[in-house]
């Protein structure tokens, strides 16, 4: 157990180290990804390339299609519990 957990927090740490441009650079990635994916749907749908109804129309779509995004969601809680013990937890999930 004490394996499970340090593996978890290691994760979290190395999470933390990405720069803000290496963020920019991932959400740049996804962008584009989904320019790729829902683009032609959007302009076969009458919707002009690369203008702001084509671009909401990609969102939408991505939305639909359950956000199509991946990524990693942490949470971090504390709880008391009867006779005044309590605990905390830290929990995470990977997106697709």
């Amino acid at each position: 157990m004490r394996i499970a957990i340090l593996m978890a927090a290691s994760g979290l740490c190395l999470l933390g180290c990405a720069t803000p441009q290496d963020r920019a650079q991932a959400q740049q990635n996804e962008v584009g990804r989904m320019m790729l994916e829902y683009g032609p749907a959007c302009t076969q749908m009458g919707f002009v390339p690369n203008t702001d109804p084509w671009r909401d129309c990609i969102l939408r779509s991505a939305g639909q299609n359950g956000g199509a995004r991946g990524g990693v969601s942490t949470s971090i809680g504390v709880g008391v519990g009867s006779g005044g013990r309590g605990g905390v937890g830290i929990g995470f999930g990977i997106g697709r």
